[in-house]
Parts: C-alpha cells; structure tokens; sequence
C-alpha cells in the first residue's frame, strides 16, 4: 500500500511540471503588449523610428485602451511626421486618462505643427492645470511659441519666462524670449536673451561664432516658420 502511495505522488509530481513547462510554453513575452510597448520604447530611445513604430503598433493590437502605448504611438507619429495619427494616439490616450499632462501636452505639439495654434494653446492650458506635472517648462515654452506664432508677443514673453523660472537651465525659452523682444523692438533685451540662451546652451556654451555659423547652415534647409526664426536670430546677433 505504501509503495502505491509512493508511485501516484511521484506521477503526480511529474504531471505537475509537465503541466508547468505547457503553460510557460504557451505563454511567451511577445504575447504580452506590455512585452513590445518595452521594446518600442528601447528603439525609440535608440532613434530606430519605424522600428519602435511596429512594436507599439503590436502593443496595441494586444492591448488597444492603454494609455500608455497609446501616447508613445502618438510620439512615434510625431517622429514621423505624421501629425494627424499623432493627433489620434493623443486623444485616445487622454479619452483613457483626461489628467495626462504629458498627453495634453504633446497634443498641442501636434496641434502646432498643423498651424492650429489656439487648439494648441488650449492644450498646453490643459497640461498646466495639473498640479503633478512634472515638466511644465515644456508647456510653458510651446505656450509662448504659440503665442508668438499669434503675434501676442508680450504674452509670449511672460509664457517664457515662466518656462524659465521652471528650470533656469531650459535652453529653448531664452531663444524665445530674443524672438519676442525682437518683434516688440526691445532690441538690447533680444540681444541679451540670445546672449543667455547662447551661454546656457550646452552645445555652444558662450561661443556666438560657433552659433552663427550652425545658423548660416541651417539656412540652407529651413522653410517657412523655421527659416523666418533663423534670419531674425542671426539679426539679433547683430546688434
């Protein structure tokens, strides 16, 4: 009797781990939209676009109502410079979470790069709201570039130096600030934002020569708004 005992817990035993190597088997980590959002995100990180593209695009076959994947597809989308599934992916990821800030945020960035900029500003509102927001000098300055883009300038100047008194280190506002003076006439201030933004900026660190010529070169490729910044910069430059 004892030996029989023996021999159906030694099967069940076997059974168990028989049953054990099926289920891990059957369930692997590319099943699992957790699994690609991951690596999505590892080829974002590395600048690998259409690759992390494939992956989030797996990760919300396996998972479509996640905020997350939602909001990182909207990034990619971005990166591609396709503004109005970008737009999609960011609505949906703040119809999941209404108190995204990143969400609202990068929404306006959508917005302004489809010229709709009170749209825009209405997002960058919306992100500011929340108390949480950890990053709300990116706000701030896409704020006070939509504003400008309006020709409220001295709404504009106030956005950025909220942007600034954010993180002091933030290199982009202080280009905005030498914009917005710049269009207001108060060319010494200009020149002195420029002056700061130049010094803060770790890629030039002070260095005005090395910053001019960047600029001249990027002329070469600029159109539109972009170019129209470059030329009043290297105008500012001058005074």
């Amino acid at each position: 009797m004892k030996r029989k005992i023996k021999a159906t817990t030694a099967v069940l035993i076997l059974l168990a781990v028989f049953l054990a190597g099926c289920s891990s088997s059957q369930v692997s980590p590319e099943a699992d939209g957790a699994y690609h959002n991951k690596m999505g995100m590892a080829f974002l990180n590395e600048g690998k676009i259409q690759l992390a593209y494939v992956e989030f695009q797996k990760a919300i076959q396996k998972d479509p109502d996640n905020k997350e994947i939602n909001y990182n597809l909207g990034l990619t989308c971005i990166q591609l410079e396709d503004y109005e599934n970008a737009k999609k992916y960011f609505l949906k990821s703040i119809s999941l979470a209404p108190d995204f800030p990143d969400a609202h945020n990068n929404l306006g960035v959508t917005y302004m790069q489809l010229g709709q900029w009170d749209l825009a500003l209405a997002s960058f509102r919306k992100a500011l709201s929340n108390p949480l927001y950890k990053t709300p000098e990116l706000a701030f300055y896409s704020m006070g570039m939509s504003l400008y883009r309006l020709g409220m300038y001295e709404k504009a100047v106030d956005a950025f130096k909220d942007s600034i008194r954010r993180d002091r280190s933030f290199t982009l506002p202080y280009y905005g600030l030498a914009l917005a003076y710049n269009r207001t006439e108060r060319y010494g201030e200009a020149a002195e934002a420029l002056e700061k933004a130049i010094l803060v900026d770790p890629g030039y660190k002070g260095d005005r020569e090395k910053k001019s010529a960047d600029l001249r070169n990027r002329l070469f490729s600029a159109k539109g708004l972009e170019e129209k910044d470059i030329r009043d910069l290297l105008e500012i430059l001058q005074y």
